[in-house]
């Protein structure tokens, strides 16, 4: 990665977390100008092949994350956050971000439940999860989606930061 195209996607990822710590909400803003501009910058120094790569980036992201929103343990704006990274950085390093960033987030998530003494019903509710996955198939899982569930919530954009640095620095 060039030094130009680190500095801003850390910066998106900075401000990213800023705002998903604080109001847990990453504004449309902030990831559909990131990814127009990972767009337009790449057309602008290297043409088809930079459309490709920002489009692909931008794909990559966009379908890794995508199944956790739609079965309801991810919010919209962390989707839109890794595609509009992904704008930047192409499909490979996309991949990697998405790795990182779940393995920043198991971290983050196992010390947020024993934070809360919550582990043990994370673990129930994880096996309750499969049970249902296995008889129903993969829906959102009622009482378990962000939308209605008890448990503490984690700002993923902190642990996609921790997965982008991860990536540039890799």
């Amino acid at each position: 990665m060039t030094m130009p195209i680190s500095t801003i996607v850390l910066g998106i990822g900075i401000a990213a977390s800023a705002f998903d710590i604080r109001t847990r909400r990453i504004p449309n803003a902030l990831t559909l100008s990131a990814a127009l501009a990972g767009l337009v910058f790449h057309i602008t120094t290297s043409g088809t092949a930079g459309a490709q790569l920002s489009a692909g980036g931008w794909a990559t992201g966009l379908f890794l994350l995508l199944p956790f929103f739609v079965l309801g343990g991810m919010g919209g704006g962390d989707v839109k956050l890794v595609a509009a990274l992904g704008a930047w950085l192409g499909a490979s390093p996309t991949f990697w971000l998405v790795i990182y960033a779940g393995l920043a987030g198991g971290v983050l998530g196992l010390f947020t439940a024993i934070a809360h003494g919550y582990l043990r019903t994370a673990v129930r509710n994880v096996s309750a999860m499969f049970g249902y996955w296995s008889t129903v198939g993969l829906k959102p899982v009622p009482g378990f989606t962000l939308d209605n569930s008890a448990s503490p919530r984690l700002a993923f954009a902190l642990p996609i930061l921790v997965g982008t640095v991860m990536t540039l620095w890799l």
